[in-house]
């Protein structure tokens, strides 16, 4: 799966734990009619492919839903939901800030004029 979207913020590697397990948090903000703001994670060495990105970065970033289960002391089981990336890509944006050229209005475009009423084409329609 992928997320596409544009670099909100990119936060520090964190190291938890005795064995040193890392983790970093980057928020893309997706460029959609409701844009949302989504928390990938990057653990282990994955950490270091957010080196060169910065906020504002249009990105695609390759990600894996994770969930896992927990039991509390007091014996209810709670289910938590991650989103880690493992690849992510800079998107290079036109001029107009999209990724798609815009399309001239159909006004631009002359009229034809020399057509021939009398001509027939093989066309079905």
């Amino acid at each position: 799966m992928e997320v596409q979207g544009r670099i909100k913020m990119v936060g520090d590697t964190q190291t938890f734990g005795s064995n040193g397990f890392r983790k970093r948090e980057v928020v893309v903000t997706t460029e959609e009619q409701y844009p949302q703001h989504i928390m990938v994670e990057f653990v282990q060495d994955k950490c270091d492919l957010l080196n060169s990105y910065k906020e504002g970065q249009q990105v695609k970033i390759s990600i894996n839903l994770r969930g896992r289960e927990w039991v509390n002391p007091q014996g209810e089981t709670k289910y938590f939901n991650s989103i880690q990336g493992w690849r992510i890509e800079a998107l290079q944006a036109d001029a107009s800030g999209g990724n798609i050229p815009p399309v001239p209005p159909a006004d631009a475009f002359e009229p034809a004029g020399d057509l021939n009423e009398e001509d027939h084409d093989d066309l079905p329609f």
